[in-house]
């Protein structure tokens, strides 16, 4: 996994650029998949069930345009299964309007070193996440 920016209107963007609402990025995980032991369905619905998907730039305490959720798909196919998963979180939402961003990936940005690996290295608590394959610690969005 990397993370790093998407969906914007600038190339390289920095952190303090992202987090300004200039560029229009969102934060986001580059992930490169197995699907031969994991499906992308699988990696949707992760995704769906982590973060709340009725809330609109925000996950946790965090708010802004660059906490924005969302799908970013790279073929027609990956297309129709995100599409499925959030109709799916949609059914599970009830009256509440799932609001997970779903469109084709734009370039992707790594983001700065000290950011890769943030959980890893403690988070902004020193709480260290684990890593390990096989881990089956809750998964954490933030520090």
């Amino acid at each position: 996994t990397c993370v790093g920016y998407t969906q914007g209107t600038m190339d390289a963007p920095t952190y303090g650029e992202v987090c300004s609402g200039r560029s229009g990025h969102t934060e986001a995980v580059q992930l490169l998949f197995d699907p031969k032991r994991t499906s992308y369905r699988s990696l949707c619905d992760t995704l769906l069930s982590t973060v709340d998907p009725t809330v609109l730039n925000r996950v946790n305490a965090d708010v802004g345009t660059q906490y924005r959720h969302g799908i970013y798909f790279h073929s027609r196919k990956q297309q129709k299964v995100a599409e499925a998963a959030v109709s799916d979180a949609q059914r599970r939402a009830g009256k509440r309007t799932v609001v997970t961003e779903l469109c084709a990936a734009s370039l992707f940005w790594p983001a700065e070193t000290q950011h890769q690996q943030y959980l890893q290295k403690g988070g902004r608590f020193g709480n260290a996440q684990k890593v390990d394959k096989g881990c089956t610690d809750p998964i954490r969005c933030y520090g």
